[in-house]
C-alpha cells in the first residue's frame, strides 16, 4: 500500500509539471518527515552523491559528444561508411546504423547520437527513395545504441547506485550492443531489398580513401577511449577527460571544423545537461535514502520471494513495469528510481547484478523510443519536422528487435557476462 501511495504521489507531481528532480527529492523529503527521520538526511544524501568521482565522467563525456557534434564528426563518419557500403541493398541504412554505433562508442549519449547522425542521414536517405517512416524509425532506434554500446552514461549511473564496477558493466554491454547492431542491419537490408529502396552507385576508390582518411581521427578517438577503459590504463572518468581533450584536437587544429562559437555552445549545452542529470541524481538519492529507511526494497524483495518463484516471471514483471514507467519517466530517472527497489529482489532470486544492469539499460532503451516521453522520438521529430505519430510507428519493428535481444539475453546470459567474467 505504501509503495502505491509513493508512486501515486510521484505520478501526480509529474503530471502537474513538477520537474523530475524536484518530484523525487520532494517525495523523499516528505517520506523522511512523515517517518520521523531527521530532514538533515536530505542534504547529507545530496552531498554524498555529488562528490562521487565516478560522476565526473558524465560532464566530460557530454562535453566530448557536444564538441564532436558541433565539429561535424557525424557527417564525416556517415560519409566514410556510406562510401564503403552505400551500394549494398539498404546500404544507406547500414551506413546509418554503423555510424550510430561508432558515434555511440565515442559519446555515450543517446540523444547526441540520434541528433548527430540524424541531421546527416535523414535528408540523404529520403533523397534516395527510402520510406519516410522507415527512416525515422531507424534513426530513433539507432540513437538508443548510445546508452548500450559503452561508454554509456546510464551504465555509469547504474554502477554508481548499485555500487558495481562500471568497467564490468561496459564490458557486459558489448555483446548485447553488437547483437542489436546486427539485428538492425539484417532487418534493414532485408526490408530495403523487399521494398526496392535506396541502392546507390558504387563509390570510387578515390572517394573511399578521402572519406576514410577524414573519418580516421574520429574512429581513432573511439578506439582510444574504449581501449583506455578496457585495458585498465584509465578509469572511465580519466578516459572521458582524455576523450574530451582529443575531441578538441580533432575538431580544432586537425579538421578545423570547430569554431569558438561552436565550442561555447557545446560547453553551454553540456553544462545544462549535466546540471539536469546531477539534479535528478541528487533528488533520486534523497528518494532512495527514504525508501531504504522505510525498508521498502526488503519488503518488495520479500513479497516477490513469496509470490514470484522463478527468475523468468520476475524479469517479465520488471520488463512490463519499466515499459509502463517509460510512458512517463525519461531514461535516467528510471534507472535511478528503480535500481534501489528492484536490485535487491533480483539478487534474492539469484540474478547477477551486472546482468541485471544490462537488462535494465536495454529496457530503458525501449523507453527512449516509447511515446509520450521517448526523447529520441522528439529529437527525430524536430530534425525531420514531421508528426510524432509517424516517427513512433516507424520504430515498432526496431522495438520488437530490442525485445528479442532481451529474450536472448535471458536465455543466454553469457551474451552479456562472457566478456567481463569469462574472456
Amino acid at each position: 500500500m505504501i509503495v502505491v501511495l509513493i508512486l501515486a504521489a510521484l505520478f501526480a507531481l509529474l503530471l502537474v509539471g513538477v520537474p523530475v528532480a524536484f518530484a523525487l527529492g520532494g517525495v523523499g523529503l516528505g517520506m523522511l518527515l512523515a517517518g520521523g527521520f531527521s530532514p538533515l538526511m536530505a542534504p547529507q544524501a545530496m552531498l554524498s552523491t555529488l562528490d562521487g568521482f565516478i560522476l565526473l565522467a558524465v560532464p566530460l563525456f557530454l562535453l566530448m559528444s557536444n564538441v564532436l557534434l558541433k565539429g561535424g564528426v557525424g557527417r564525416d563518419l556517415f560519409a566514410a561508411v556510406q562510401a564503403w557500403v552505400g551500394h549494398w541493398p539498404g546500404g544507406l541504412a547500414v551506413a546509418t546504423i554503423v555510424s550510430c554505433g561508432i558515434f555511440a562508442a565515442i559519446s555515450g549519449s543517446s540523444v547526441a547520437t540520434a541528433a548527430t547522425i540524424g541531421t546527416v542521414a535523414i535528408p540523404e536517405m529520403l533523397s534516395r527513395g527510402y520510406e519516410r517512416r522507415f527512416v525515422y524509425g531507424l534513426l530513433a532506434a539507432g540513437g538508443t545504441l548510445g546508452i548500450l554500446i559503452p561508454p554509456s552514461i546510464p551504465m555509469i549511473v547504474y554502477g554508481f547506485v548499485a555500487e558495481e564496477s562500471v568497467l564490468a558493466l561496459f564490458l557486459a554491454g558489448v555483446g548485447p550492443g553488437a547483437a542489436l547492431v546486427c539485428f538492425f542491419i539484417v532487418f534493414s537490408m532485408g526490408y530495403a531489398a523487399w521494398r526496392g529502396m535506396g541502392r546507390a552507385e558504387v563509390a570510387g576508390w578515390a572517394e573511399r580513401r578521402r572519406t576514410t582518411v577524414r573519418a580516421l581521427p574520429s574512429i581513432g578517438l573511439a578506439v582510444l577511449v574504449i581501449g583506455a577503459i578496457y585495458s585498465g590504463a584509465a578509469t572511465p572518468t580519466e578516459a572521458a577527460a582524455i576523450g574530451f581533450a582529443a575531441a578538441l584536437v580533432i575538431t580544432g587544429p586537425l579538421l578545423r571544423t570547430l569554431t569558438w562559437t561552436g565550442l561555447r555552445e557545446a560547453a553551454v549545452d553540456a553544462m545544462a545537461t549535466t546540471t539536469a542529470i546531477l539534479l535528478i541524481v541528487a533528488g533520486a538519492k534523497i528518494f532512495g535514502k527514504a525508501i531504504a529507511l522505510y525498508r521498502l526494497p526488503q519488503d518488495i524483495a520479500g513479497f516477490i520471494g513469496q509470490t514470484i518463484e522463478s527468475p523468468f516471471a520476475f524479469v517479465l514483471v520488471v520488463a512490463l513495469v519499466l515499459l509502463v514507467m517509460g510512458l512517463v519517466f525519461e531514461a535516467l530517472s528510471m534507472v535511478l528510481i528503480m535500481t534501489p527497489v528492484l536490485l535487491p529482489a533480483a539478487q534474492h532470486l539469484g540474478l547477477d547484478p551486472i546482468w541485471f544492469g544490462v537488462f535494465m539499460v536495454i529496457m530503458v532503451e525501449c523507453a527512449l523510443i516509447t511515446p509520450p516521453v521517448g526523447l529520441n522520438l522528439y529529437v527525430i521529430q524536430s530534425i525531420a519536422r514531421v508528426g510524432l505519430g509517424e516517427v513512433a510507428r516507424g520504430v515498432l519493428p526496431f522495438l520488437a528487435m530490442m525485445f528479442l535481444t532481451v529474450a536472448i539475453l535471458y536465455f543466454w546470459p553469457d551474451l552479456a557476462l562472457y566478456i567481463p567474467f569469462r574472456l
